[in-house]
């Protein structure tokens, strides 16, 4: 059986990080994401909610590696990852549908490598949608900026160039091909070189306007469900466009619509196979009175069921009875 039985209990946890990204303001994501009512709505939908607040990051642990160059912020990310990973694999053990409030991209680092030792030790391999304008496949060896958050994916994947970033706490790599990078429109030289070469599924955002996003989302649930996985997503604010969601460092023009996103949220609520979820990249000083957090929440209501009308589950009919 590859449907994962949802379920009824979400654990919320803030990681307010954004030393991994140029711009700051991500540490006031979770605040506001709490704010615009996520909670409150997921309770509204039948779910038990624990929130468990923002984390802190770990302090006072002897760190004894030697931090790579073009790894800015290294120690201080360091810290939050171990913590994060810490946190997720707990969180995951206990039952709880986890979501992580970001912060910064570089935050998955730890929130997937956690979900995923939880899963592997089940006998279930993680999948990782990379909902993204951007591709974060950088290594140290490859980056342009330096910044971390651009680093996260590649991490995940095993690349090498930050290999003492967990210290003591173990690696959970995810293989290449278990991840899909979606939405992207901007990605490095060096970073596109090493995405080829891995094979990893990329549906950028001309695949998208050919093809459709129920098209190409369905190719990622049938490949999840294949080999009787769970999925990760990971969801960056500036996957969508500009236009919907002003409130991200990283703004990139021709992202995804409000109605594709909502598309791509409810088709993978009615999957089943989505165990953990990260909310990343809201910068609320960059917001417009709150617009773009009440759209990440308005869009992880879909990803938990909220809908319009009742409609048999799972949706896959491509023209609805009249």
């Amino acid at each position: 059986m590859t449907d994962v039985s949802q379920p009824r209990r979400i654990a919320l946890l803030g990681a307010p990080v954004e030393v991994g990204a140029s711009q700051r303001g991500t540490l006031m994501g979770p605040a506001a994401l709490r704010t615009a009512g996520l909670g409150a709505l997921l309770q509204n939908l039948g779910f038990v909610v624990e929130d468990h607040g923002d984390l802190t990051p770990l302090d006072g642990h002897p760190l004894f590696d030697t931090p790579p160059e073009n790894a800015r912020h290294y120690r201080d990310i360091q810290k939050w990852i171990q913590a994060l990973s810490a946190r997720a694999y707990t969180i995951a053990q206990s039952g709880a549908l986890p979501i992580f409030m970001g912060g910064d991209h570089s935050l998955s680092m730890g929130s997937v490598n956690g979900v995923a030792r939880h899963w592997q030790e089940q006998g279930r391999e993680l999948f990782v949608l990379w909902l993204d304008a951007h591709a974060d496949y950088n290594t140290p060896a490859t980056t342009v900026t330096g910044n971390m958050h651009g680093m996260s994916a590649a991490f995940l994947c095993g690349e090498p160039g930050l290999d003492g970033l967990l210290g003591a706490e173990p690696r959970a790599s995810i293989r290449p091909v278990h991840l899909d990078l979606f939405g992207i429109r901007s990605i490095d030289r060096l970073e596109k070189e090493l995405v080829a070469e891995r094979k990893i599924a990329v549906a950028d955002m001309r695949q998208i306007d050919e093809f459709g996003v129920s098209v190409l989302i369905r190719r990622v649930i049938e490949r999840v469900k294949a080999r009787n996985g769970v999925l990760h997503v990971s969801f960056d604010v500036d996957f969508l466009d500009p236009a919907t969601a002003p409130g991200v460092g990283t703004m990139v023009p021709g992202g995804a619509t409000y109605r594709e996103a909502h598309l791509i949220m409810e088709l993978l609520h009615d999957s089943g196979v989505m165990v953990s979820l990260d909310v990343v990249e809201l910068n609320p000083f960059l917001d417009e009175r709150g617009r773009t957090a009440r759209v990440m929440v308005e869009l992880v209501g879909s990803l938990f069921g909220q809908q319009i009308t009742d409609r048999p589950m799972p949706s896959n009919a491509i023209i609805p009875p009249g």
